[in-house]
């Protein structure tokens, strides 16, 4: 069975323009090892290594990113009265006021404001309401919020 993976449609726009730009530095990357081939020496060739190394990298990162996107479950923000996957959340305390939106642990990133479902953040705000305080755990301690909005 395979893995289904939750992204929004724009995370998978994303994923799909990235896939692009990779496939496109596939030529470039075996020119270089064309290129280092004629230095030399294999075994003791810097340029080459680098350069292998450098396919290596960017073929996993091919199939990984083609996994996800062939596998992609396309989340739907859920409603506006809950936090589930897709809800835009504004939090605020007495000292900060912060925007998430929640994602799935593919399309999460902390500093643009995606925030996974399966993280501490994403875990305590799952499922709670607009104008109910939640206590997030961190490693500089406990802090609480407010739900100010879902959308």
């Amino acid at each position: 069975m395979k893995k289904q993976y939750q992204i929004t449609a724009e995370g998978k726009k994303e994923l799909e323009a990235e896939l692009f730009g990779l496939k496109a530095r596939r030529g470039e990357v075996a020119d270089k090892i064309s290129e280092a081939r004629d230095f030399g020496d294999l075994s003791e060739n810097a340029e080459y290594d680098a350069a292998r190394e450098e396919q290596g990298l960017l073929e996993t990162r091919i199939a990984e990113i083609e996994e996800i996107v062939n596998n992609a479950e396309i989340i739907k923000a859920s409603s506006k009265s809950t936090i589930g996957l897709g809800s835009r959340v504004a939090l605020k305390n007495d000292k900060v006021k912060v925007e998430y939106v929640i994602v799935g642990p593919v399309e999460a990133n902390p500093i643009e404001g995606k925030i996974s479902n399966e993280s501490p953040i994403g875990m305590a705000l799952y499922g709670k309401k607009e104008g109910d305080t939640v206590t997030i755990s961190t490693p500089r301690g406990d802090i609480s919020y407010t739900i100010v909005s879902i959308g």
